[in-house]
């Protein structure tokens, strides 16, 4: 194993350990890293002996074939912790990310359902054992602003239906709890009456949401589902698990949430991530001025 290999596989091991982050955001920073590994060894130098320059060269490399405005400043993120880290490991005596200047990012607008388009979709659906378990995992999304990843992850003793909430690992392992609507209570009880005892057969999972073969559901599996849901009750636009984290967070702050408890439901480390649904209630303020104002024009 290189010198350059040690160094990489002793900060992967820092971002996990430390740091918690998950094994996709880990993944995403060793393959920064061994570009960059590459683009250095053509210019002749490596890790502790490049300069403020070849990292610039880099990610301008980066910019001229294309790549989008948030995977360079993705990238930048990585060389600024990976040289941090260098630095406080006294393998260098100084940062050369130091200069480094993360692109300006266009944040698009989470796309979110309305009320009413969310009422029309938490009616049953056909009457069948797995529209049951389908309903149960939308109104559990609806009712706490869980990720996918975090609903499909949920065990039965994860869910609490005599108090009402749910206890979810969200990113880096961080635990949460959140609370669990009375419609989502009467949903996820009628799943658990009966049908998933059926989906589980002679099998001892403890996944709280199965598949029809016993397994725990995939990620792909729940965007056919949310598809299929949404067709079968005349939705024109297609929905996906996210925009039921996005419109949870959206009516919560429309009806008087406020920004720091959302930012806590949602699991988010830094409100500024958060902050984003506050501009879609001020544009929903804005659309309901100019509709409603008589000189709004």
């Amino acid at each position: 194993m290189t010198s350059e290999e040690q160094l990489m596989k002793q900060y992967l091991t820092y971002l996990h350990v430390e740091r918690g982050l998950s094994e996709n955001t880990r993944q995403a920073y060793e393959r920064d890293l061994r570009q960059l590994q590459s683009f250095l060894k053509q210019r002749g130098t490596d890790f502790t002996g490049c300069e403020g320059n070849d990292l610039f060269l880099f990610l301008l490399k980066w910019k001229d074939i294309g790549r989008a405005p948030r995977t360079i400043a993705r990238c930048n993120a990585t060389l600024r912790g990976f040289f941090v880290f260098l630095l406080n490991e006294g393998q260098r005596n100084d940062n050369p990310s130091t200069y480094l200047v993360t692109p300006k990012l266009n944040q698009p607008l989470p796309k979110v359902l309305s009320e009413g388009t969310m009422d029309k979709l938490l009616q049953a659906g056909e009457e069948s054992d797995l529209s049951l378990r389908d309903l149960a995992m939308l109104e559990v999304l609806y009712s706490t602003g869980l990720r996918v990843s975090e609903l499909i992850g949920l065990r039965l003793a994860d869910v609490s239906l005599d108090v009402g909430y749910v206890r979810c690992l969200g990113k880096g392992s961080k635990e949460r709890i959140v609370p669990l609507g009375e419609p989502a209570v009467r949903a996820v009880e009628g799943y658990l009456n009966g049908l998933r005892n059926r989906l589980c057969g002679k099998g001892k999972s403890d996944i709280l949401f199965l598949n029809v073969h016993g397994r725990p559901l995939t990620r792909q599996g729940m965007v056919y589902i949310l598809k299929k849901w949404g067709k079968n009750h005349n939705l024109e636009r297609t929905i996906s698990p996210h925009m039921f984290r996005h419109s949870f967070a959206t009516h919560l702050l429309d009806h008087g949430a406020d920004l720091r408890s959302v930012q806590e439901m949602l699991g988010h480390a830094d409100i500024a991530t958060t902050q984003i649904y506050t501009h879609l209630t001020r544009k929903h303020l804005v659309d309901v001025f100019k509709k409603a104002h008589p000189r709004a024009d």
